[in-house]
Protein backbone atom coordinates (compact mmCIF):
# COMPACT_ATOMS: atom_id res chain seq x y z
CA UNK A 1 0.00 0.00 0.00
CA UNK A 2 2.84 2.27 0.67
CA UNK A 3 4.41 1.81 -1.95
CA UNK A 4 1.96 2.17 -3.99
CA UNK A 5 1.07 5.27 -2.26
CA UNK A 6 4.89 6.35 -2.58
CA UNK A 7 5.22 4.79 -6.37
CA UNK A 8 2.13 7.62 -7.30
CA UNK A 9 3.62 11.01 -5.58
CA UNK A 10 6.89 9.39 -7.10
CA UNK A 11 5.87 9.48 -10.44
CA UNK A 12 3.62 12.73 -10.18
CA UNK A 13 6.65 14.32 -9.24
CA UNK A 14 8.63 13.50 -12.39
CA UNK A 15 6.06 14.59 -14.12
CA UNK A 16 5.68 17.98 -12.53
CA UNK A 17 9.67 18.12 -12.84
CA UNK A 18 9.98 17.06 -16.07
CA UNK A 19 7.08 19.74 -17.20
CA UNK A 20 8.52 22.59 -15.68
CA UNK A 21 12.28 22.68 -14.92
CA UNK A 22 12.69 24.46 -18.39
CA UNK A 23 10.08 27.37 -18.01
CA UNK A 24 9.11 26.70 -21.76
CA UNK A 25 7.67 23.53 -20.94
CA UNK A 26 4.87 24.81 -19.13
CA UNK A 27 3.07 26.45 -22.15
CA UNK A 28 2.96 23.15 -23.68
CA UNK A 29 -0.04 21.16 -24.35
CA UNK A 30 -0.74 17.66 -25.11
CA UNK A 31 -2.22 17.82 -29.01
CA UNK A 32 -1.74 15.27 -31.98
CA UNK A 33 0.76 16.07 -34.59
CA UNK A 34 -2.34 15.19 -37.18
CA UNK A 35 -4.96 17.86 -36.74
CA UNK A 36 -8.22 17.17 -37.82
CA UNK A 37 -10.38 19.09 -40.12
CA UNK A 38 -13.26 20.36 -37.63
CA UNK A 39 -10.01 20.94 -35.42
CA UNK A 40 -8.44 23.76 -37.83
CA UNK A 41 -12.19 25.69 -37.95
CA UNK A 42 -12.03 26.08 -34.22
CA UNK A 43 -11.46 29.29 -32.89
CA UNK A 44 -8.51 30.25 -31.27
CA UNK A 45 -7.71 32.93 -28.79
CA UNK A 46 -3.63 33.06 -28.74
CA UNK A 47 -1.08 32.40 -32.00
CA UNK A 48 -0.21 28.95 -32.37
CA UNK A 49 3.33 28.56 -32.90
CA UNK A 50 5.23 25.09 -32.57
CA UNK A 51 6.83 22.60 -34.91
CA UNK A 52 3.73 20.81 -36.84
CA UNK A 53 1.15 23.87 -36.38
CA UNK A 54 1.02 27.35 -37.11
CA UNK A 55 -2.19 29.56 -37.08
CA UNK A 56 -2.44 33.64 -36.26
CA UNK A 57 -5.41 35.19 -34.72
CA UNK A 58 -4.52 38.40 -36.70
CA UNK A 59 -5.39 38.98 -40.61
CA UNK A 60 -1.58 40.85 -39.60
CA UNK A 61 -0.17 37.27 -38.81
CA UNK A 62 2.18 35.79 -35.98
CA UNK A 63 2.87 38.66 -33.39
CA UNK A 64 6.65 38.04 -33.44
CA UNK A 65 7.26 40.19 -30.37
CA UNK A 66 5.04 38.05 -28.55
CA UNK A 67 6.63 35.02 -29.57
CA UNK A 68 10.26 36.08 -28.67
CA UNK A 69 8.89 36.88 -25.06
CA UNK A 70 7.21 33.70 -24.94
CA UNK A 71 10.42 31.57 -26.11
CA UNK A 72 13.08 33.77 -24.39
CA UNK A 73 14.78 34.25 -27.37
CA UNK A 74 15.93 38.00 -27.90
CA UNK A 75 15.20 40.18 -30.52
CA UNK A 76 17.62 41.65 -33.71
CA UNK A 77 18.62 44.95 -32.76
CA UNK A 78 19.79 47.53 -35.27
CA UNK A 79 23.04 47.68 -33.67
CA UNK A 80 23.68 44.09 -34.00
CA UNK A 81 22.69 44.31 -37.60
CA UNK A 82 25.06 47.23 -37.24
CA UNK A 83 27.77 45.10 -35.57
CA UNK A 84 27.43 42.08 -38.20
CA UNK A 85 27.53 44.37 -41.07
CA UNK A 86 31.01 45.67 -39.51
CA UNK A 87 32.18 42.21 -39.00
CA UNK A 88 32.10 40.78 -42.28
CA UNK A 89 32.42 44.07 -44.03
CA UNK A 90 29.66 42.96 -46.44
CA UNK A 91 26.44 44.71 -46.99
CA UNK A 92 23.66 43.41 -44.90
CA UNK A 93 21.09 41.01 -46.41
CA UNK A 94 17.62 42.85 -47.14
CA UNK A 95 16.02 39.50 -44.63
CA UNK A 96 17.44 41.22 -41.73
CA UNK A 97 16.91 45.09 -42.84
CA UNK A 98 13.38 43.85 -42.96
CA UNK A 99 13.05 41.81 -40.28
CA UNK A 100 12.22 38.59 -42.09
CA UNK A 101 14.74 37.11 -39.73
CA UNK A 102 14.41 38.43 -36.89
CA UNK A 103 15.21 37.04 -33.31
CA UNK A 104 17.96 35.26 -32.30
CA UNK A 105 20.12 32.78 -29.28
CA UNK A 106 23.77 33.91 -28.64
CA UNK A 107 24.18 35.75 -32.24
CA UNK A 108 26.35 38.06 -30.18
CA UNK A 109 28.58 35.33 -29.40
CA UNK A 110 29.41 33.79 -33.07
CA UNK A 111 30.37 37.87 -34.11
CA UNK A 112 32.35 37.76 -30.65
CA UNK A 113 33.77 34.56 -31.76
CA UNK A 114 34.51 35.37 -35.58
CA UNK A 115 36.04 38.74 -33.97
CA UNK A 116 39.00 36.64 -32.30
CA UNK A 117 39.40 34.48 -35.35
CA UNK A 118 37.83 31.43 -33.88
CA UNK A 119 36.01 28.77 -36.09
CA UNK A 120 32.24 28.55 -36.23
CA UNK A 121 30.35 26.32 -38.68
CA UNK A 122 26.40 26.87 -40.15
CA UNK A 123 23.47 23.97 -40.03
CA UNK A 124 20.28 23.86 -41.38
CA UNK A 125 17.94 21.29 -42.57
CA UNK A 126 14.91 20.26 -44.43
CA UNK A 127 12.36 17.61 -44.10
CA UNK A 128 11.44 16.35 -47.28
CA UNK A 129 7.90 15.47 -47.58
CA UNK A 130 7.32 15.85 -51.45
CA UNK A 131 9.68 16.61 -54.28
CA UNK A 132 9.38 20.30 -54.57
CA UNK A 133 9.81 23.09 -52.48
CA UNK A 134 7.55 26.47 -52.18
CA UNK A 135 9.15 29.76 -51.98
CA UNK A 136 8.45 29.36 -47.70
CA UNK A 137 11.25 26.72 -48.16
CA UNK A 138 13.90 28.61 -49.99
CA UNK A 139 13.88 31.50 -47.57
CA UNK A 140 16.56 29.60 -44.91
CA UNK A 141 18.37 28.69 -47.60
CA UNK A 142 18.68 31.42 -49.26
CA UNK A 143 19.78 33.82 -46.07
CA UNK A 144 21.97 30.54 -45.14
CA UNK A 145 23.87 31.21 -48.28
CA UNK A 146 24.74 34.83 -47.58
CA UNK A 147 25.66 33.72 -44.24
CA UNK A 148 28.38 31.13 -45.45
CA UNK A 149 29.70 33.44 -48.29
CA UNK A 150 30.06 36.69 -45.91
CA UNK A 151 31.48 34.31 -43.59
CA UNK A 152 33.12 31.30 -45.06
CA UNK A 153 32.45 28.95 -43.07
CA UNK A 154 31.40 25.11 -43.23
CA UNK A 155 27.64 24.33 -43.62
CA UNK A 156 26.04 21.24 -42.81
CA UNK A 157 22.61 20.30 -44.53
CA UNK A 158 20.51 17.70 -42.73
CA UNK A 159 17.87 15.95 -44.39
CA UNK A 160 15.34 14.58 -42.15
CA UNK A 161 14.11 11.38 -44.49
CA UNK A 162 13.45 9.37 -40.85
CA UNK A 163 11.43 12.03 -39.98
CA UNK A 164 8.92 12.59 -42.77
CA UNK A 165 8.37 8.71 -42.38
CA UNK A 166 7.25 8.69 -39.56
CA UNK A 167 5.15 11.46 -39.73
CA UNK A 168 3.93 11.30 -43.11
CA UNK A 169 1.73 8.53 -44.38
CA UNK A 170 5.26 7.58 -46.88
CA UNK A 171 6.91 4.58 -47.50
CA UNK A 172 10.65 5.19 -46.27
CA UNK A 173 11.87 5.13 -49.84
CA UNK A 174 9.77 7.65 -51.12
CA UNK A 175 11.47 9.92 -48.22
CA UNK A 176 14.87 9.31 -49.00
CA UNK A 177 13.84 9.56 -53.01
CA UNK A 178 12.33 12.98 -52.13
CA UNK A 179 15.19 13.96 -49.81
CA UNK A 180 17.25 13.40 -53.37
CA UNK A 181 14.84 15.17 -55.43
CA UNK A 182 15.06 18.34 -52.38
CA UNK A 183 19.25 18.07 -52.87
CA UNK A 184 18.77 19.47 -55.74
CA UNK A 185 16.72 22.66 -54.85
CA UNK A 186 19.16 22.99 -52.19
CA UNK A 187 22.36 23.20 -54.54
CA UNK A 188 20.35 25.29 -57.28
CA UNK A 189 20.61 28.11 -54.01
CA UNK A 190 24.08 28.41 -54.83
CA UNK A 191 26.04 26.92 -51.82
CA UNK A 192 29.54 26.65 -52.46
CA UNK A 193 30.51 22.84 -53.20
CA UNK A 194 34.01 23.26 -51.48
CA UNK A 195 32.20 24.51 -47.98
CA UNK A 196 29.32 21.90 -47.67
CA UNK A 197 28.28 18.92 -46.45
CA UNK A 198 24.68 17.78 -47.13
CA UNK A 199 23.09 14.37 -45.47
CA UNK A 200 20.04 12.39 -45.18
CA UNK A 201 19.73 10.84 -41.84
CA UNK A 202 19.15 7.17 -43.02
CA UNK A 203 23.06 7.26 -44.66
CA UNK A 204 24.68 9.32 -42.06
CA UNK A 205 23.41 7.90 -38.82
CA UNK A 206 26.45 5.83 -38.41
CA UNK A 207 27.93 9.16 -36.93
CA UNK A 208 24.88 10.94 -36.26
CA UNK A 209 23.90 8.14 -33.48
CA UNK A 210 26.77 8.51 -31.13
CA UNK A 211 26.19 12.15 -30.27
CA UNK A 212 22.14 11.17 -30.64
CA UNK A 213 22.48 8.38 -27.73
CA UNK A 214 24.35 11.04 -25.39
CA UNK A 215 21.28 14.07 -26.01
CA UNK A 216 18.26 11.59 -25.33
CA UNK A 217 19.81 9.87 -22.55
CA UNK A 218 18.92 13.49 -20.69
CA UNK A 219 15.98 13.80 -21.98
CA UNK A 220 12.78 11.98 -20.65
CA UNK A 221 9.69 10.61 -22.46
CA UNK A 222 7.48 13.03 -20.20
CA UNK A 223 9.74 16.22 -21.95
CA UNK A 224 9.00 14.77 -25.46
CA UNK A 225 5.50 15.13 -24.36
CA UNK A 226 5.54 18.07 -23.00
CA UNK A 227 7.74 20.20 -25.83
CA UNK A 228 6.19 18.62 -29.03
CA UNK A 229 2.92 17.34 -28.17
CA UNK A 230 3.08 13.91 -28.59
CA UNK A 231 0.99 11.31 -26.57
CA UNK A 232 0.27 7.68 -26.13
CA UNK A 233 -1.21 6.37 -29.73
CA UNK A 234 2.00 8.35 -31.61
CA UNK A 235 4.70 5.79 -32.75
CA UNK A 236 8.08 5.11 -31.14
CA UNK A 237 9.59 7.10 -34.02
CA UNK A 238 8.16 10.41 -33.29
CA UNK A 239 10.19 10.17 -29.83
CA UNK A 240 13.12 8.96 -31.14
CA UNK A 241 13.53 11.55 -33.69
CA UNK A 242 14.25 15.07 -32.08
CA UNK A 243 17.60 13.76 -30.57
CA UNK A 244 18.52 13.84 -34.27
CA UNK A 245 17.51 16.40 -35.31
CA UNK A 246 19.77 18.06 -32.37
CA UNK A 247 23.01 16.16 -33.16
CA UNK A 248 24.64 18.16 -35.84
CA UNK A 249 24.32 21.24 -33.92
CA UNK A 250 27.44 19.33 -32.28
CA UNK A 251 30.32 19.67 -33.94
CA UNK A 252 32.14 16.20 -33.33
CA UNK A 253 29.29 15.04 -35.14
CA UNK A 254 31.02 15.71 -38.38
CA UNK A 255 34.58 14.02 -37.22
CA UNK A 256 36.13 14.45 -40.82
CA UNK A 257 35.10 18.19 -40.95
CA UNK A 258 36.08 19.29 -37.06
CA UNK A 259 37.90 15.85 -35.28
CA UNK A 260 36.66 16.15 -31.72
CA UNK A 261 37.05 19.68 -31.52
CA UNK A 262 34.09 21.34 -29.77
CA UNK A 263 33.53 23.91 -32.37
CA UNK A 264 30.27 26.48 -32.16
CA UNK A 265 27.47 26.36 -34.51
CA UNK A 266 24.93 28.76 -35.77
CA UNK A 267 21.38 27.17 -36.96
CA UNK A 268 19.51 29.41 -39.19
CA UNK A 269 15.28 28.33 -39.08
CA UNK A 270 12.10 29.31 -39.39
CA UNK A 271 10.67 30.11 -35.85
CA UNK A 272 8.64 27.16 -35.38
CA UNK A 273 11.67 24.99 -35.36
CA UNK A 274 13.11 26.33 -32.23
CA UNK A 275 11.23 23.85 -30.01
CA UNK A 276 13.96 21.82 -31.22
CA UNK A 277 17.14 23.63 -30.63
CA UNK A 278 15.67 24.83 -26.85
CA UNK A 279 15.76 21.03 -26.23
CA UNK A 280 19.41 21.12 -27.75
CA UNK A 281 20.75 24.06 -25.73
CA UNK A 282 19.31 22.53 -22.65
CA UNK A 283 20.89 19.38 -23.14
CA UNK A 284 24.29 20.79 -24.17
CA UNK A 285 26.07 21.41 -21.16
CA UNK A 286 24.89 18.25 -19.82
CA UNK A 287 26.78 16.64 -22.64
CA UNK A 288 29.88 18.81 -21.89
CA UNK A 289 28.97 20.80 -25.53
CA UNK A 290 28.99 23.98 -26.10
CA UNK A 291 25.27 25.65 -26.92
CA UNK A 292 23.77 26.26 -30.40
CA UNK A 293 23.03 29.79 -31.68
CA UNK A 294 20.05 30.42 -33.78
CA UNK A 295 18.95 33.19 -35.77
CA UNK A 296 14.89 32.87 -36.28
CA UNK A 297 13.06 33.39 -39.64
CA UNK A 298 9.34 34.72 -39.79
CA UNK A 299 6.99 32.74 -41.93
CA UNK A 300 6.72 33.31 -45.87
CA UNK A 301 2.53 33.83 -45.93
CA UNK A 302 -0.04 31.80 -47.34
CA UNK A 303 -1.56 33.27 -50.77
CA UNK A 304 -4.79 33.24 -48.65
CA UNK A 305 -3.06 35.44 -45.93
CA UNK A 306 -0.97 35.64 -43.08
CA UNK A 307 -2.99 33.94 -40.56
CA UNK A 308 -0.85 30.88 -41.98
CA UNK A 309 1.92 29.83 -43.26
CA UNK A 310 2.67 28.39 -46.93
CA UNK A 311 2.14 24.65 -46.79
CA UNK A 312 3.42 22.17 -49.60
CA UNK A 313 0.10 19.93 -49.16
CA UNK A 314 -2.09 22.64 -49.93
CA UNK A 315 -1.90 23.61 -53.28
CA UNK A 316 -3.93 26.65 -53.54
CA UNK A 317 -2.06 27.91 -50.51
CA UNK A 318 1.92 27.83 -52.32
CA UNK A 319 3.82 28.40 -55.14
CA UNK A 320 6.04 25.80 -55.99
CA UNK A 321 10.01 25.86 -57.19
CA UNK A 322 8.50 23.75 -60.38
CA UNK A 323 5.39 26.14 -61.25
CA UNK A 324 5.21 27.44 -64.57
CA UNK A 325 5.34 31.85 -65.20
CA UNK A 326 1.30 30.92 -65.82
CA UNK A 327 0.62 29.05 -62.59
CA UNK A 328 2.26 31.69 -60.80
CA UNK A 329 0.32 34.47 -62.21
CA UNK A 330 -2.85 32.77 -61.52
CA UNK A 331 -2.47 31.87 -58.08
CA UNK A 332 -1.30 35.24 -57.63
CA UNK A 333 -4.15 36.94 -59.41
CA UNK A 334 -6.84 34.49 -57.64
CA UNK A 335 -5.98 33.67 -54.66
CA UNK A 336 -3.31 35.96 -53.18
CA UNK A 337 -5.63 38.00 -50.45
CA UNK A 338 -5.08 41.78 -50.63
CA UNK A 339 -5.18 44.57 -48.45
CA UNK A 340 -6.33 46.81 -50.90
CA UNK A 341 -10.01 48.75 -50.66
CA UNK A 342 -13.26 46.87 -52.25
CA UNK A 343 -13.61 49.75 -54.83
CA UNK A 344 -11.20 51.95 -56.67
CA UNK A 345 -12.44 55.20 -55.26
CA UNK A 346 -12.10 53.96 -51.41
CA UNK A 347 -8.33 52.60 -52.61
CA UNK A 348 -7.75 56.09 -53.66
CA UNK A 349 -8.85 57.58 -50.62
CA UNK A 350 -7.90 55.13 -47.91
CA UNK A 351 -4.69 53.06 -49.41
CA UNK A 352 -3.92 49.64 -48.69
CA UNK A 353 -3.37 48.02 -45.61
CA UNK A 354 0.07 46.70 -46.41
CA UNK A 355 0.31 44.22 -43.26
CA UNK A 356 -2.10 41.78 -44.77
CA UNK A 357 -1.41 42.09 -48.35
CA UNK A 358 -0.01 38.75 -49.56
CA UNK A 359 1.46 39.84 -53.03
CA UNK A 360 3.19 43.12 -50.93
CA UNK A 361 4.29 40.87 -48.15
CA UNK A 362 5.76 38.60 -51.47
CA UNK A 363 7.79 41.60 -52.55
CA UNK A 364 9.16 41.55 -49.10
CA UNK A 365 11.14 39.01 -49.12
CA UNK A 366 11.84 39.21 -52.94
CA UNK A 367 12.41 42.50 -54.22
CA UNK A 368 15.84 43.00 -53.07
CA UNK A 369 15.84 46.84 -54.50
CA UNK A 370 15.72 48.48 -51.62
CA UNK A 371 14.43 52.04 -52.93
CA UNK A 372 11.86 50.51 -55.37
CA UNK A 373 10.31 48.67 -52.52
CA UNK A 374 9.64 51.38 -50.48
CA UNK A 375 8.60 53.42 -53.43
CA UNK A 376 5.90 50.67 -54.03
CA UNK A 377 4.43 50.44 -49.95
CA UNK A 378 4.28 54.73 -49.91
CA UNK A 379 2.55 54.73 -53.02
CA UNK A 380 0.27 51.60 -52.62
CA UNK A 381 -0.68 52.85 -48.64
CA UNK A 382 -1.24 56.19 -49.93
CA UNK A 383 -3.63 55.05 -52.30
CA UNK A 384 -1.15 56.09 -55.62
CA UNK A 385 -1.31 52.23 -56.64
CA UNK A 386 -4.09 49.92 -57.03
CA UNK A 387 -4.00 46.05 -55.99
CA UNK A 388 -3.95 44.67 -59.64
CA UNK A 389 -0.67 46.85 -59.86
CA UNK A 390 1.27 45.43 -57.18
CA UNK A 391 -0.21 42.01 -57.86
CA UNK A 392 1.32 42.38 -61.52
CA UNK A 393 4.84 43.51 -59.97
CA UNK A 394 5.02 40.39 -57.39
CA UNK A 395 4.03 38.20 -60.80
CA UNK A 396 6.71 39.61 -62.63
CA UNK A 397 9.70 38.81 -59.38
CA UNK A 398 8.71 35.69 -58.43
CA UNK A 399 8.42 34.57 -62.13
CA UNK A 400 11.78 35.54 -61.91
CA UNK A 401 12.82 33.81 -58.69
CA UNK A 402 11.51 30.72 -60.15
CA UNK A 403 12.71 30.42 -63.27
CA UNK A 404 16.16 31.54 -62.40
CA UNK A 405 15.80 29.07 -59.49
CA UNK A 406 14.44 26.26 -62.12
CA UNK A 407 17.63 26.76 -64.35
CA UNK A 408 20.23 26.41 -61.64
CA UNK A 409 18.70 23.20 -60.41
CA UNK A 410 18.83 21.56 -64.79
CA UNK A 411 22.47 21.75 -64.08
CA UNK A 412 22.63 19.92 -61.05
CA UNK A 413 24.22 16.90 -61.76
CA UNK A 414 24.19 13.03 -60.16
CA UNK A 415 28.02 14.06 -59.72
CA UNK A 416 27.08 17.29 -58.24
CA UNK A 417 24.92 15.42 -55.59
CA UNK A 418 27.60 13.12 -54.85
CA UNK A 419 29.94 15.79 -54.47
CA UNK A 420 27.87 17.69 -52.24
CA UNK A 421 27.20 14.55 -50.44
CA UNK A 422 30.86 12.99 -49.89
CA UNK A 423 32.36 13.15 -46.36
CA UNK A 424 34.81 15.47 -47.30
CA UNK A 425 37.43 17.33 -45.50
CA UNK A 426 36.53 21.06 -45.10
CA UNK A 427 38.54 23.12 -43.52
CA UNK A 428 36.82 24.57 -40.54
CA UNK A 429 38.82 28.09 -40.62
CA UNK A 430 37.55 30.97 -43.37
CA UNK A 431 40.04 31.43 -45.93
CA UNK A 432 41.25 35.21 -44.27
CA UNK A 433 42.31 33.30 -41.08
CA UNK A 434 44.40 30.46 -42.04
CA UNK A 435 48.42 30.71 -41.68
Amino acid sequence: MLNSIGGKILSGILRYNARNHINYYKDMVEKKTDTSESEDKKEITEDIVDAFEIRAISDKGIDYDKLITKFGSSKITPDLIERLEKVTGKPIHHYLRRGIFFSHRDLDKILTAYEKKEPFYLYTGRGPSNEALHLGHLIPFTFTKYLQDVFDVPLVIQLTDDEKYYHKPLELEDCRKYAIENIKDIIAVGFNPERTFIFRNTDYIDQLYPNSLKIAKHVTLNQIKGIFGFNDSDNAGKFSFPPLQAAPAFSTTFPQIFGDKDIPCLIPHAIDQDVYFRMTRDVAPRIGMKKPACIHSCFFPALQGLKSKMSGSIETSSIFSTDTPNQIKTKINKYAFSGGQDTLEKQRELGANLDIDVAYQFLRFFLEDEAEFLEIGRKYQKGELLTGEVKAKAINVIQKVVLTHQENRAKVTDEIIKDFMSRKKIDPLPAAFRK
